[in-house]
């Protein structure tokens, strides 16, 4: 039970961590896509999961994150590229993970 607690306590500061990053990573316009970052923990057969959520607004129901992640097309017939700012934001947060569950179940 301890070591269950312990690793719940990992994956909500790191939860907190990765709101942080990728708040201050999305790129910003009115700033209400970067300020609507959340996560959950999940528990299933395999153990707790953590998920990073955005629940900006959307448009022509695709949210408005994946549309900055990925790229869109314009009313006009342009293209907006996409830039891949989740990623690379939020590797080291797993990385800080693996490594902080890794030293607690060998302890």
């Amino acid at each position: 039970q301890n070591k269950k607690m312990s690793l719940e306590n990992i994956l909500h500061r790191y939860g907190k961590e990765g709101v942080k990053a990728l708040s201050a990573a999305t790129p910003v316009d009115t700033g209400n896509t970067a300020s609507k970052w959340s996560y959950k923990i999940s528990y299933g057969k395999g153990g707790p999961s953590i998920s990073w959520i955005n629940d900006a607004d959307t448009s022509s129901g695709v949210p408005i994150v994946i549309l900055l992640q990925y790229g869109h097309g314009t009313k006009n017939g342009g293209y907006v590229s996409g830039v891949d700012f989740i990623n690379p934001t939020i590797k080291p947060i797993m990385d800080g993970i693996a490594d902080s569950i890794w030293k607690e179940v060998t302890k």
